[in-house]
Parts: C-alpha cells; sequence; structure tokens
C-alpha cells in the first residue's frame, strides 16, 4: 500500500508592494499546482517586506482578521481555483491582540483553523515581540489529501519540541513557513547552514518530511538567505536552493514508506516522558 503526497516550497524576492508580493506567490503556487503539488507553502509574511527590523506603531495598520486579510483572501481564492491546500502566513489582528499567523487553507477555499507563532523572536533585525503576542492556538495539525501534516512558523522551527509535539498529535510531514536572512549584529555569521540542519534534526528524529520556504533579496539593508529545502524522513535534502534562485521546488512523498520507518527506529515507543518533566519547567 502507498500514500503518496506532493509537495512544494515557494521561494522568492518579497520586497515590493502587498499586490505585486501576492502576485508573484500567486505565481508561484500556479506553477507548483502544474507540477502536480497538493500542498503548497509560501513565505513567512509574504505580502510585504519583512517589516520586523524595526519597531513601528504605524505598521500595526497592516494587520487584520484572517477574513479580511488580503494575502488570505487571495490564497483561498487561488487554493479554491486550483484545487491545493496553502498554509498561507499573515499579519493577524483579532480585536486589540496581534498575532503572526497561518491560516490553513484546504482545497476547497476553506480556512480550515488558525496557528498563531509560539515562539517570538526578539533580537537585532528580528523585533517580533513588539508586534505579535505569543500564540494562543497551541500547536496544530490538519487532514489534507489523506495525510495530517504540521505547522510552525520561523522560530518555531528552532524548538524540537514543536516538531514533537506536532508529531505526537499526528503529524506526518511538517511545513516551516520563514522569514530569515542576516544578523544586523554580526555581518560574518551566516545561520543559513544551523538553520537547515535544525530541521533536518526534526526530520530525523521524528523520521517525517520537513518542507521549508524562505525569501531571497535585500530589503532595507538586510538580506534574506533563502536555502528552501525539502527533507525526506531521513532528514536527507531531497530539494534545494541557494541563496538567490526564485522558484519551486516540488516533490512527492509516500507517507507509508515513511510511516514503516518511524515504526522501525522505535522513537516513540522509547520515549520516557515519565523523565521529560524538566522541559516543562520554566529555568
Amino acid at each position: 500500500m502507498t500514500q503518496k503526497i506532493t509537495v512544494a516550497a515557494l521561494q522568492l524576492a518579497l520586497n515590493g508592494s502587498e499586490q505585486d508580493n501576492i502576485e508573484g506567490v500567486s505565481d508561484q503556487v500556479a506553477q507548483a499546482a502544474e507540477q502536480g503539488a497538493q500542498v503548497i507553502l509560501p513565505p513567512e509574511l509574504f505580502a510585504g517586506p519583512y517589516f520586523c527590523k524595526t519597531e513601528d506603531e504605524a505598521l500595526f495598520a497592516s494587520a487584520f482578521p484572517a477574513r479580511e486579510s488580503a494575502p488570505v483572501l487571495a490564497m483561498q481564492k487561488l487554493a479554491k481555483k486550483l484545487g491545493v491546500a496553502i498554509p498561507a502566513s499573515f499579519f493577524e489582528r483579532d480585536g486589540q491582540h496581534y498575532y503572526n499567523s497561518v491560516a490553513m487553507i484546504g482545497p476547497d477555499g476553506a480556512i480550515m483553523g488558525l496557528y498563531r507563532k509560539s515562539h517570538i523572536p526578539d533580537g537585532p533585525g528580528y523585533e517580533e515581540k513588539f508586534y505579535f503576542r505569543p500564540g494562543n492556538s497551541g500547536f496544530k495539525v490538519w487532514q489534507v489529501f489523506g495525510a495530517t501534516i504540521g505547522v510552525g512558523i520561523c522560530w518555531d522551527q528552532w524548538y524540537p519540541e514543536t516538531a514533537r509535539a506536532m508529531a505526537l498529535m499526528g503529524a506526518e510531514i511538517l511545513f516551516y513557513p520563514t522569514a530569515i536572512g542576516s544578523e544586523p549584529y554580526d555581518a560574518d555569521l551566516d545561520t543559513s547552514r544551523m538553520w537547515r540542519r535544525a530541521m533536518q534534526g526534526h526530520a530525523v528524529s521524528n523520521c517525517m518530511p520537513v518542507v521549508a520556504s524562505n525569501r531571497i533579496g535585500e530589503e532595507d539593508g538586510q538580506k534574506f538567505y533563502g536555502h528552501s529545502f525539502i527533507a525526506n524522513e531521513w532528514g536527507d535534502l531531497v530539494l534545494e536552493y541557494g541563496a538567490v534562485e526564485s522558484g519551486v521546488l516540488v516533490s512527492t512523498f509516500d507517507l507509508e514508506q515513511a510511516r514503516k520507518h518511524r515504526a522501525g527506529m522505535g522513537f516513540f515507543r522509547d520515549r520516557r516522558p515519565e523523565l521529560y518533566g524538566r522541559l516543562a519547567e520554566d529555568s
């Protein structure tokens, strides 16, 4: 028995207007769908340049509820037209609260649910705590095309707890939309290799494929390094981009085969939750 799913990661520059960025992502979604992709992952906060480099209260005006968000509405229309699923990242406003969120859009164009980014970074060039509350949705998984998928957002991807939690919830493949690049405090620091290794480790430790999408290009002196990739359940890079390519990565996985490997490795059989209490302590 085989259970196959075809997934795609998008990589492109997102330093234009909201309309230009949405059109660029839409073009790549269509390209991926033409190549058979069923679940298509755009980068994090793709509607505009990455605005969290600085703290500017005027930028809160660009946040909207999911039902009013331009990037979400555009991806809903496209998902329905193409019959694909799209985890769409957007700046969410919920009353007086603001979140870095993903609207999980199903192949019928409906929003299946929201995931709000759990881990919020705060450092030079990535001052997200000014804009976003820590997510209150908890980790989420969704059923699409006969598969259970989990979606984290950028900084979430550095935490093994995020991947493991989604795996324990039944995820069979993990998706991470991202916006990451240069570090203003250290021009010589290139985190692209460790960024990949962290997620490849999630693939290995949970024995399931991982899909990561990042932006490229320079935005107000901040350079985003791309390196989007798709890894298999062994953590091997099946497809990858470098720092400048724009395009779509499309790969098909046999999830039944991965399930057999996951069972055979015994990572979930040999877990000792009674010993892990320390992980839930604050310090």
